[in-house]
């Protein structure tokens, strides 16, 4: 909103800004400046005016204060968006826009485009060992909205209790009660979900992220892969998996997804949020087909589907290999990052630990036992810092006991920063850390 006073661009710039004649915002102008909007000066180009509002107006207006950018941000999730592939974005979606047809261009199928639901399933079963096909994958507005399908479809079938890792995700609690669901936290460990805790709880479903647990970093081991598995056919069960940045694993291959060990079982969710950029919006559910319809259903009810030019688009950049090229790309880059944060933490931190490094692009720093987590926090924000604890993402209440069995710890997002970012912003937590330190 423009205040009073303020210069308005001259019309030459302005109508180079908007890509319109120079004559329409001349008379844009005129049609203000008769109407009191605007005053016009010589030598002082055109200007806000003055509100008036009669004898009772103090010229007082509320602002509202806006805490600046940070400078440096270690946010949870958030890829490196410099990193995003214009060039190739440009030229799939030109060359899906020269391919498609005029009956392509309608609302499409509630499911998605069956193309790129070939691509996407052909894709899981190549990089992530899974046993999708095309029949049971469903094209979505990206996770949040396939999850809230999902879970729709869940209490459609009479499964109302979810097991939620505790510390995990931020959010989900909030999303499977919408949904008309009741949730139980399950405690997480160095091997992922406790499998026991989950059996002990009476859920019938679990949400997990096993490849790179969010957010301590934990792979769910074997043993627990098997042990949970076993949990879901025993209580006729189904295991929702957040299949979220397993591509990005630096010490070996990535662990395979857990659809492939049991695809009646489980419901693998994944996006381009964490590979590309969270703004294209574009995800894929992986269901059995006992839970099809009701997820069709639900798609069916809630929206019109992801824009079918940008699903051609995807397609087009997976199955040329620019999709693997970028992967490859942003991976050195991250692995770099991650290799720095342990060199600064090392130098800056040495009472503290840091884990959950094998894959992604986030990690656990561990605080040294006595320092006030809350207080490094707000501190980092006042000086340009944006950082988590580890208590925002836990699933019980803060003063619930259990919120006390994990030490203060930060999470650490180093996707969406650089090498320099990372030292300075390290540098800065541990001298809040000293300070915050009881």
């Amino acid at each position: 909103m423009l205040r009073h006073g303020e210069r308005l661009p001259s019309t030459r710039q302005l109508a180079d800004q908007l890509g319109v004649s120079r004559g329409l915002v001349v008379s844009a102008y005129e049609q203000l400046l008769a109407e009191g909007y605007v005053v016009s000066t010589v030598g002082s180009g055109t200007r806000v005016a003055s509100a008036f509002t009669g004898d009772d107006d103090q010229g007082s207006t509320e602002v509202l204060e806006v805490r600046p950018a940070p400078r440096i941000d270690f946010g949870y999730g958030i890829p490196d968006l410099r990193s995003f592939p214009t060039r190739d974005w440009v030229w799939a979606l030109g060359d899906a826009t020269k391919a498609v047809s005029a009956a392509a261009l309608g609302d499409g199928t509630v499911e998605g485009d069956a193309h790129l639901r070939e691509v996407l399933a052909g894709y899981h079963r190549r990089v992530r060992a899974g046993c999708a096909d095309a029949a049971n994958t469903v094209v979505v507005g990206g996770f949040r909205q396939g999850l809230n399908l999902v879970l729709a479809a869940l209490v459609a079938h009479g499964i109302t209790l979810i097991g939620l890792e505790d510390p995990g995700p931020r959010d989900h609690d909030q999303i499977a009660r919408r949904q008309g669901m009741r949730v139980c936290g399950v405690a997480v460990d160095a091997e992922g979900v406790c499998v026991d805790g989950l059996r002990a709880s009476g859920a019938r479903a679990v949400l997990l992220t096993p490849a790179h647990q969010c957010p301590t970093g934990a792979v769910l081991s074997a043993a627990r892969r098997q042990e949970l598995v076993q949990w879901a056919h025993e209580v006729d069960g189904v295991i929702l998996e957040d299949d979220y940045d397993a591509e990005f694993r630096y010490d070996r291959q990535p662990v395979g997804s857990l659809q492939g060990l049991a695809p009646d079982r489980v419901v693998a969710l994944g996006s381009v949020s964490k590979t590309l950029a969270p703004a294209l919006r574009i995800g894929w559910v992986f269901t059995p087909p006992r839970f099809r319809d009701a997820i069709r259903t639900e798609q069916h009810l809630t929206s019109r589907g992801v824009p079918q030019l940008d699903q051609l688009a995807l397609a087009r950049l997976i199955e040329t290999g620019r999709f693997d090229r970028h992967l490859r790309r942003v991976r050195d880059r991250y692995r770099a990052r991650r290799d720095a944060l342990v060199l600064a933490v090392a130098e800056s931190l040495e009472d503290a630990t840091i884990t959950g490094l094998d894959a992604g692009h986030h990690a656990l720093l561990r605080l040294p036992t006595g320092v006030d987590e809350h207080q490094v926090v707000a501190m980092a924000a006042d000086a340009g810092v944006a950082v988590r604890g580890l208590s925002d993402y836990r699933v019980v209440p803060d003063d619930d006991a259990r919120i006390r069995d994990w030490p203060p710890a930060l999470v650490i997002g180093f996707g969406n920063t650089t090498t320099d970012q990372i030292r300075g912003g390290i540098g800065l937590l541990a001298e809040l850390v000293v300070a915050a330190s009881g």
